[in-house]
């Protein structure tokens, strides 16, 4: 079995940056158990594979390289512009995956692509503050006072945790048991550990997910749009565009961009950001 793929750098204006995915474009003939061992063969965050495409829609699966997930942000632009670049998609599709169908836009000329989260949903708090610090090697002090851990979601739930200064983010150790305990316990896949200037409207942000098998990722839109409606419920964030900086500790630095609108008090987001196709291949699967 041959398997065409692409390879795609995601929340980066340049090749080598961002998140990397492996875009798997003619993915309906691939087994279940078959996706889940490329994913884990490319090792990326995640590996999709495309089910079937229009000019206006398009159905996906995604894969990290431990479990089928059903949502997550980079994934969906890179794939989006992808399909947008080989001309399967229009620059204006629905994107069906697990966990609903979303709208993405791809600029080809101006290499980004944006995709509409809708009304993230705000789940639990953490109450205990100092089992949330020390999953990722800090102590309850550190964490940000006005702004509580809680759960919100788009389609895959992360814990949002607001640090009090900004150096604190390159401290954090996280501990992988610990972590796996704590998100368990919420119902939550990712930590999302920030420190957010609301003078720039900027955040600094890393994403732990063990139980996904990512200890880090460098760029999560499936986060940063939960970011932005948590930081607006909160009264942080005004209505408008903020930034999102992800992937400096590893080495792979990201610019996410997050638009929170508002009409009649409801609250809405979106996320964007460059795309950039940096190769492409194929398996070559024993029958």
């Amino acid at each position: 079995m041959r398997i065409e793929f692409r390879l795609v750098d995601v929340f980066t204006d340049r090749p080598l940056a961002g998140n990397q995915l492996c875009v798997v474009p003619d993915g309906a003939g691939v087994p279940d158990a078959l996706m889940q061992e490329l994913a884990r063969e490319i090792g990326f965050s995640e590996t999709t594979f495309v089910t079937e495409a229009a000019a206006d829609r398009y159905a996906m699966r995604i894969f990290t390289p431990g479990a089928e997930i059903p949502f997550a942000g980079h994934p969906s632009l890179g794939t989006a512009f992808v399909l947008a670049s080989e001309g399967r998609i229009d620059g204006h599709a629905v994107q069906s995956v697990a966990s609903g169908e979303f709208i993405l836009d791809v600029d080809l000329e101006a290499s980004t692509a944006w995709m509409d989260q809708g009304m993230p949903k705000l789940g639990p708090g953490a109450p205990d503050l100092r089992a949330v610090a020390a999953a990722a090697g800090l102590v309850e002090a550190d964490l940000h006072p006005g702004l509580p851990p809680q759960v919100v979601s788009a389609g895959l739930p992360h814990l949002m945790v607001s640090l009090a200064e900004p150096d604190l983010l390159g401290r954090a150790r996280p501990d992988p048991d610990s972590l796996r305990d704590l998100l368990g316990g919420l119902g939550a896949d990712g930590y999302y550990l920030f420190f957010f200037d609301p003078d720039s409207n900027h955040a600094s942000a890393r994403m732990f997910g063990p139980g996904l098998g990512l200890l880090e990722d460098p760029a999560t839109g499936s986060a940063a749009g939960p970011l932005g409606a948590y930081l607006a419920r909160r009264g942080a964030l005004q209505p408008g565009r903020m930034t999102v900086s992800q992937g400096v500790e590893m080495g792979r630095p990201s610019l996410l961009m997050v638009d929170v609108s508002e009409t009649e008090g409801e609250l809405s987001v979106s996320i964007g950001g460059g795309v950039t196709i940096v190769g492409r291949g194929h398996f070559d699967i024993p029958a």
